[in-house]
């Protein structure tokens, strides 16, 4: 179920961890013997193994803290079929780390997302309350924004012209599909009403 490395600065652990769907997720324990954890969270597209995670991961190895960096379902190594949206799925995959954790002699204090990570972060924190410290790097404020630079000026009248749109990558394939019912989840995730529920002993 976990296999170990050793690296020269602190142990590190492959972790899996179940969803409620009964996708795995695949993650990585940055053991340096600390019994709080932070929370790792990469943005869209990305995986773990994205820099901006590591970096984060090494620079919190630096301070003695130990940290959990992992795959979002559907992305990375972990199960589960890849989705445009799909922000409330990911805050539930991410309740599972946390409830992983629970069970462990550790405990997961701090939860750090970046980009979409960082939105999916916020929304844990509007939906439970067990996490007191929340850190929301880059993360967008109004997910109405910032798609037609993505997905092109006329999106929304191909994906309702033919059901789905595909996105293409630098070589031609197909990086990601987009459907309207995964459109339809970013444009109804509401950030500023999801913020207006995280409490006040949150910080």
């Amino acid at each position: 179920m976990a296999e170990s490395a050793q690296n020269p600065v602190t142990q590190q652990q492959k972790i899996i961890v179940t969803n409620k769907h009964g996708e795995k997720l695949v993650g990585l324990l940055h053991d340096t013997g600390s019994g709080d954890i932070v929370i790792l969270c990469h943005g869209f597209t990305s995986t773990k193994d994205d820099p901006i995670m590591v970096n984060l991961a090494v620079a919190l190895e630096s301070e003695g803290i130990s940290s959990f960096r992992f795959d979002f379902s559907g992305n990375g190594e972990s199960e589960g079929i890849f989705e445009y949206g799909n922000y409330q799925k990911e805050a539930d995959d991410l309740r599972a780390v946390v409830e992983h954790f629970s069970g462990t002699s550790r405990v997961a204090s701090v939860i750090l997302g970046h980009s979409k990570g960082g939105d999916v972060v916020l929304l844990y924190a509007s939906k439970y309350h067990d996490i007191r410290t929340v850190v929301n790097v880059s993360g967008r404020y109004d997910l109405k924004k910032g798609i037609g630079e993505r997905l092109g000026k006329d999106f929304m009248e191909m994906i309702k012209k033919e059901g789905f749109l595909d996105i293409k990558n630098n070589t031609g394939g197909v990086a990601y599909r987009v459907t309207e019912e995964s459109l339809m989840d970013r444009l109804s995730t509401d950030m500023q009403e999801s913020c207006l529920q995280i409490g006040k002993e949150c910080q």
